[in-house]
């Protein structure tokens, strides 16, 4: 089981017993709108997607690193953050990293927070080499993260995603391992 905690999260693996809490998330419209593919409508669907998350956790070649993030304190649920090993190379594994929380913690520096130290497991703890990250680009504060926590921009999609009825650009980022400054 993963667990790790800065000054005022924990972000660990999930356990059966956060279905509620991560039904309100994904069901919640305002926290998914840039992430409508992954919402659930139903309980049944939100139980299937946190079943995904909770299969992988004693995989020996683990896939996915979906994590809960929780306020250190009240343990309240504010959002998801992980990522998903793209492949498996020689010189470590290449992953693609996202997150989104309620916006109730939005502007706050959780999201920061909580992206700084995964991308720190990722590094020196599991054996990642690289990690893309992106949005869509009306997604600010989303791009704002990425660029708080040291990513490199490496594209600019034009008319890429259809999203709420349009077409929409997207925005890629990456940050190497040789690249990252970890935070003193």
């Amino acid at each position: 089981m993963i667990n790790l905690q800065t000054k005022r999260t924990i972000i660990r693996d999930h356990c059966y017993e956060d279905l509620q809490t991560h039904h309100a998330l994904f069901s919640n419209k305002t926290a998914m709108y840039y992430l409508q593919d992954i919402a659930t409508n139903t309980i049944e669907e939100s139980k299937i997607n946190l079943q995904i998350a909770i299969s992988e956790i004693e995989k020996l070649h683990r896939k996915y690193y979906f994590f809960r993030i929780e306020d250190a304190y009240s343990k309240e649920h504010i959002g998801e953050i992980g990522y998903t090993v793209i492949e498996f190379s020689p010189v470590g594994k290449l992953v693609g990293m996202g997150y989104f929380i309620r916006s109730e913690f939005w502007n706050k520096g959780y999201t920061t927070e909580a992206l700084q130290e995964v991308i720190r497991f990722a590094f020196e703890e599991n054996g990642v080499f690289r990690i893309s990250c992106g949005c869509i680009k009306d997604n600010i504060g989303s791009e704002k993260v990425m660029i708080k926590c040291g990513m490199t921009k490496e594209a600019d999609f034009k008319s890429f995603v259809w999203h709420d009825g349009k077409l929409k650009d997207r925005v890629e980022y990456r940050l190497l391992k040789s690249e990252w400054k970890p935070l003193v």
